[in-house]
């Protein structure tokens, strides 16, 4: 799926190392095509709810999909490793 820049995503996986998990809302910032050594991808920006950026990380198409207008968002503690 490929998603238009400033668009909302869901992360659908876990990244520790960033302090993100599956649930957490961001937004595309970048698109990288994919070459031979790295599948499409994106680079995202996730906030905390404040507006304060927390991350900017790149990951994978696969581990993406689009917000949708049926859900509703939470509040969770950020916190890294």
């Amino acid at each position: 799926m490929s998603f238009p820049l400033f668009s909302r995503v869901i992360l659908e996986q876990n990244l520790p190392d960033e302090g993100l998990v599956a649930g957490d809302l961001g937004t595309v910032v970048e698109f990288h095509p994919a070459s031979e050594a790295y599948p499409e991808g994106y680079e995202v920006e996730f906030f905390a709810g404040n507006g304060e950026t927390l991350a900017v990380v790149s990951v994978p198409a696969t581990a993406l999909r689009a917000a949708t207008r049926q859900e509703i968002l939470h509040a969770r503690q950020f916190v890294t490793v």
